[in-house]
């Protein structure tokens, strides 16, 4: 099966503060020459607090002891990962609330280290060689231009990659969304809320045809691609939460071509 529903009891898992973080804009044409760019990785954001990993939403995850023993005790920024397109295999790992063997398929991949000083591969410098089995630290590359970032993504898309984080090395970390720090997808993605289902026609007769779903912004729109045979029989409910790609935001403030994607699970 292509998606994976997960049910669980929020009660069940352990608590923290929310950490603040660093969002991204989306890229717009800016000039970004000399500034680094990497792999967008689509794994699970976790944040190192310097004694457990917790989520954007603070949940503590229940990374096995071993997986973690060898960490710095400074904080780090990074994602929880395992390979191109896994997303929601990593997704099933992470959620679980007792630690357990499949913690052996995923690294935790460093794009920030937010209290240190210096330039950000200054900051990343201070994660040194040989690092711990399950720690990595994401690749950085120096954009000349326009057009090598434009070939750079190309090459992330083409391996399954979600597409390109760029970040002006020399701010620090700003725990908020700031323009020193982009994405850059050929498809964007965003969250919204199954408001009503619609039979389909044809070869979907008597199956989900597309969703209407509401925005951040209280918009409505449809999304009718993207679903698997097993998602049109059964169909993410009305009130469900669920994650979208699409191409660009219209002048009527509506995604253009949108695509299920996944049923979005409370980290």
């Amino acid at each position: 099966m292509r998606f994976v529903y997960f049910f669980v009891l929020l009660c069940c898992f352990a608590w923290g503060a929310k950490p603040e973080l660093l969002l991204l804009e989306t890229y717009k044409d800016q000039n970004i020459s000399g500034w680094l760019m990497s792999e967008k990785l689509d794994g699970v954001r976790a944040y190192w607090d310097g004694k457990s990993l917790v989520s954007r939403s603070g949940r503590v995850f229940a990374a096995p002891k071993w997986f973690t023993k060898d960490f710095p005790l400074f904080k780090l920024d990074g994602e929880l990962w395992s390979k191109q397109g896994d997303f929601e295999v990593i997704q099933s790992i992470v959620m679980q609330k007792e630690p357990h063997e499949g913690w052996k398929k995923l690294t935790y991949n460093i794009f920030e280290v937010p209290e240190a000083k210096g330039n950000l591969i200054q900051r990343l410098a201070l994660l040194k060689e040989p690092l711990p089995q399950y720690l990595r630290v994401v690749p950085q590359f120096t954009c000349k231009d326009k057009a090598h970032l434009a070939q750079f993504l190309k090459e992330v898309e083409t391996k399954g990659g979600e597409g390109v984080v760029l970040r002006n090395p020399q701010t620090p970390y700003i725990a908020k969304r700031d323009d020193s720090a982009l994405k850059v997808k050929t498809f964007y993605d965003a969250e919204c809320e199954v408001i009503a289902h619609h039979k389909g026609q044809g070869k979907y007769k008597n199956l989900l045809g597309s969703l209407t779903c509401k925005g951040e912004k209280g918009m409505t729109f449809d999304v009718g691609s993207g679903f698997s045979e097993n998602e049109r029989k059964n169909p993410p409910k009305v009130g469900t939460q669920i994650t979208y790609k699409y191409q660009e935001i219209t002048k009527a403030g509506k995604p253009r071509f949108p695509v299920f994607l996944r049923v979005r699970v409370k980290e």
